[in-house]
């Protein structure tokens, strides 16, 4: 097994290294992916470093679930947009959403609570 001593001022390495090109231009094939533990142990290699092959799913293979999620997604999002900019509602929108931010489970940005509520709309 392999060992990497890192240099001065450099502690650890973590997340993408380096990643497929998308319009295929450059050689690298594969991902290099670097995570490093930081739970207390007494081992002191926490780094390690994966590498995973390039995986592309043709958009004819999603299945009828898969289609529906992502219409469910694109219609939030674009009833989240539209509620957001609507001036009846955003000052009601403004005062809950800062009622709940702050509480266990609240949601910490206001597209984060409107978009849950119009999602919310849509399963039910």
């Amino acid at each position: 097994m392999a060992n990497v001593v890192f240099s001065a001022g450099i502690d650890s390495v973590s997340g993408a290294l380096a990643k497929p090109s998308k319009s295929g231009s450059h050689s690298c094939n594969k991902m290099l992916l670097a995570t490093h533990r930081t739970a207390p142990t007494t081992n002191n290699q926490c780094n390690r470093l994966f590498l995973r092959k390039k995986v592309t799913r043709d958009p004819n293979s999603f299945s009828a679930h898969e289609l529906e999620l992502q219409q469910r997604l694109t219609t939030a999002s674009r009833a989240t947009h539209a509620r957001m900019q609507n001036l009846s509602t955003i000052e009601a929108d403004t005062v809950a959403f800062k009622a709940q931010k702050d509480t266990p489970g609240g949601k910490k940005t206001f597209y984060q609570y409107i978009f849950n509520l119009e999602y919310d709309k849509l399963r039910s």
